[in-house]
């Protein structure tokens, strides 16, 4: 689970939005940081899937 920072700098945690989808077993998740103040919604990035073998977005959640 993502760590509790003291400052605006929050680790969160990525996952795949369409391996999410598509129902196949496994996940693939990243681990990143953001800045709480300057981007307060929900992070979105291209990252690389494994899993799928190519650049799909990852979202962050909860």
């Amino acid at each position: 689970m993502a760590k509790k920072a003291k400052g605006n700098r929050l680790q969160v945690i990525l996952e795949c939005k369409e391996h999410k989808e598509s129902g196949m077993p496994g996940t693939s998740r990243y681990i990143s940081t953001k800045n709480r103040k300057n981007t307060p919604d929900r992070l979105e990035l291209k990252k690389y899937n494994p899993i799928l073998k190519r650049m799909t977005i990852h979202r962050e959640i909860k």
